[in-house]
């Protein structure tokens, strides 16, 4: 039944579909349900390489019954703010995390990710994610230098000098620009080897031509960046009717 847990059954098709290189929407549309209960089924279960349903068959139940004493307590957890419904946003965490994942994240790193991302102040600290993430101290160091790296939070101090943890509209564009400069290095060497490998040979010219599509690649994703900042400040009225336009003026 579609919204219920996955059966053994419907497991089983995952898995034939997986062996026959389907794609997750496919999937998800012959046994009627979300797709992002395929990609999460998925990669918590070895990823389509090594899915097998036996085994994410009794993961499920070990996990659904590790959880049980702790489901009774967060019953009586504190409120979700707007009055939403707690059991819906941890299902939706936890798919954005299996995404995250997917896209290449180490665990913890996604899930602090998805926890500041989910968060509506956009920031939190150390203990308060470590709190919120049932995980030690360090795990969370360890996940925030990574992030850091790749530019998906910053850190600032509050008025109590501890350090926060933000995420906000700026940083998938700054994200996304040092992504885009990454290659350059790559672009830089692999040049470096068509003179080493002699000019008109095919290893230089497959360097050449690697470096000629990277920095295309680099430069487009640039420029598409550029053009598209904007749209990361775009007020929430804005997206409120199809006919609304991107509000130039976010200062």
């Amino acid at each position: 039944m579609p919204g219920g847990r996955l059966t053994q059954q419907e497991r089983q098709q995952i898995a034939l579909g997986l062996a026959d290189s389907l794609p997750y929407a496919e999937i998800a549309r012959r046994l009627g349900r979300p797709t992002s209960t395929i990609t999460r089924e998925v990669m918590r279960n070895g990823g389509p390489t090594a899915y097998r349903a036996d085994l994410a068959h009794r993961a499920t139940e070990r996990r659904a019954h590790r959880r049980k004493p702790a489901s009774s307590r967060g019953s009586e957890a504190v409120p979700q703010p707007h009055g939403r419904n707690a059991e819906a946003v941890a299902e939706y965490e936890e798919t954005l995390t299996t995404v995250l994942m997917a896209s290449g994240l180490p665990k913890m790193t996604a899930r602090v990710l998805t926890c500041l991302f989910t968060t509506d102040a956009g920031s939190l600290t150390a203990s308060q994610l470590a709190q919120r993430l049932q995980v030690s101290p360090a795990s969370i160091s360890k996940a925030i230098s990574f992030l850091e790296s790749q530019s998906l939070v910053r850190r600032e101090r509050d008025e109590r000098r501890r350090d926060r943890y933000v995420v906000d509209d700026e940083l998938f564009y700054q994200a996304t620009i040092a992504s885009a400069r990454s290659n350059d290095q790559l672009v830089e060497t692999a040049r470096q080897g068509v003179a080493i490998l002699g000019p008109h040979t095919p290893a230089a010219t497959r360097m050449e031509n690697i470096a000629r599509f990277l920095d295309f690649i680099s430069e487009s994703i640039t420029r598409a960046a550029e053009q598209a900042r904007e749209v990361l400040h775009t007020k929430p009225e804005a997206t409120s009717n199809d006919t609304a336009q991107p509000s130039p003026d976010h200062g």
